[in-house]
C-alpha cells in the first residue's frame, strides 16, 4: 500500500472527513513517528508493533562498479519489531 492508497481507504472510511483534514492527520502521524525516532525514542502501536533506532557501526564497504573499497561511517537506523497480535494475523493463527 502506498500513501495515497492510504488516504483513500481512511477517506471511504471516514466519509465526514474533508480529504484535506485526513491528509493532515496521517502527516502528523508520520511526522510525530518520525521527529520520535529522530530524538532517539521508540514508538510502540499495541497489536502493531514498535518502532525504534539501531546502531550501525562504522565499516568498510566495496564500490560494486569498480571493486574500490570505501569508508561506510556510523549511523543509526530505523527499526520495526512486529506486535504479537501482528505476527499472529501473519501467520494465519
Amino acid at each position: 500500500m502506498i500513501r495515497s492508497e492510504l488516504l483513500q481507504a481512511l477517506h471511504k472510511d471516514n466519509p465526514e472527513l474533508r480529504a484535506e483534514e485526513i491528509e493532515q492527520v496521517v502527516d502528523i502521524f508520520f511526522d510525530e513517528i518520525s521527529q520520535r525516532l529522530a530524538e532517539g525514542g521508540r514508538v510502540e502501536l499495541r497489536g502493531f508493533g514498535a518502532f525504534s533506532t539501531r546502531e550501525r557501526e562504522a565499516r568498510q564497504g566495496r564500490n560494486p562498479r569498480t571493486g574500490e573499497a570505501v569508508s561506510v561511517p556510523a549511523k543509526r537506523v530505523p527499526y520495526f519489531k512486529a506486535g504479537k497480535e501482528m505476527r499472529r494475523r501473519l501467520n494465519g493463527e
